[in-house]
């Protein structure tokens, strides 16, 4: 592995260390937060390499749906975890956790969408 290979899973194992019990991110927030951004499809391989177990569980699509074949064992395992964790589901889809007085994730973090 080279060096710079090395430096960006270990950028990634760090951010989705840090993913809150409960919460989610896609894995392009986990690339552009670790640094690398349009690199989500880099994302899952770096977890895959990865020394230390990592809450891989709560990086989904960006859709907010778990990127498992729905009904397949991987996709049942982590929705029980994220289940376990409290996080909400419906149609399949995760229901996202209001923040700030009732006003969702993204709009706290980048503003009100514009109308």
């Amino acid at each position: 592995m080279s060096d710079q290979e090395k430096s960006f899973d270990e950028s990634i194992w760090q951010v989705v260390g840090d993913i809150v019990v409960g919460r989610v991110m896609s894995y392009g927030d986990v690339a552009r937060v670790a640094g690398f951004p349009r690199r989500a499809r880099m994302v899952a391989r770096a977890m895959g390499r990865s020394p230390e177990p990592l809450p891989w569980h709560r990086v989904v699509r960006s859709d907010l749906t778990i990127a498992f074949e729905a009904g397949s064992e991987p996709y049942l395992k982590q929705e029980k975890l994220l289940l376990n964790e409290g996080v909400k589901f419906v149609k399949g889809k995760i229901i996202p956790i209001a923040t700030d007085k009732g006003r969702e994730l993204d709009e706290v973090l980048w503003g009100p969408e514009d109308s």
